[in-house]
């Protein structure tokens, strides 16, 4: 991809969205303000019906009100920025809270069932994950920004799990993973009408797992 250069994305006497991009009196960084103007226009091609393939970044550019270059100073490529568009759409990955392990990970499991519910009712996300299995490139992009630090949320949890010995030290970091996330993923996932709308769901997942996996098989609740 050709990088073009800097241009300035304000022309001589601009209307429309680029005139208000560069009126200063909103108080508000011109960056700020063509970042937003960016995102909202990837996400009004999207509600319009727009696939992620056919969104250019010319169509974007003029969709915002802003040049190319605008767009290739705060994003390498189309991907990057269909990726934080989505990634925006999604809740943010919880950051551990700093309480037992069972409690961690009741949280993860609660995020991921939220997640699948939003998935199910916004139809520009569920649209949007759907299409980056077929663009290889998108996807590897979304899984190594938004993915990645999932899982690695999940093995630290794990890891802390069996380093103060809520489970067992026996077992692959990564099969615990699996056996812990497994139930959420595949009622959010792979079996998209299982229910996911009873709010003590997270805390019978992840009890009935630590009563298997737990560190002291006595079938009590590990904590």
């Amino acid at each position: 991809m050709q990088t073009e250069p800097t241009v300035s994305a304000c022309g001589a006497a601009p209307t429309g969205p680029a005139a208000e991009l560069c009126s200063p009196r909103r108080g508000r960084p011109r960056s700020e303000a063509a970042e937003q103007a960016i995102i909202a226009a990837v996400e009004e091609l999207m509600e319009a019906g727009t696939s992620l393939s056919e969104l250019s970044v010319e169509r974007i550019a003029a969709a915002a009100g802003v040049g190319k270059a605008t767009i290739y100073r705060r994003w390498p490529n189309k991907e990057a920025l269909l990726v934080d568009v989505v990634a925006r759409l999604e809740e943010p990955t919880p950051e551990p809270a700093g309480g037992s392990v069972r409690d961690e990970l009741v949280g993860m499991i609660e995020f991921m069932r939220r997640r699948g519910l939003a998935k199910r009712s916004r139809w520009m996300l569920k649209s949007a994950l759907s299409q980056m299995n077929a663009w290889p490139e998108l996807r590897d992009a979304y899984q190594e920004r938004v993915v990645r630090p999932r899982r690695e949320l999940a093995r630290t949890i794990i890891r802390r799990g069996i380093d103060e010995g809520v489970l067992r030290d026996d077992l692959d970091v990564e099969l615990l993973c699996e056996i812990v996330m497994g139930p959420i993923l595949l009622r959010s996932v792979l079996w998209e009408e299982a229910p996911l709308d009873d709010p003590g769901l997270a805390e019978q997942m992840v009890d009935a797992v630590l009563s298997g996996v737990g560190a002291q098989p006595s079938g009590g609740r590990s904590r």
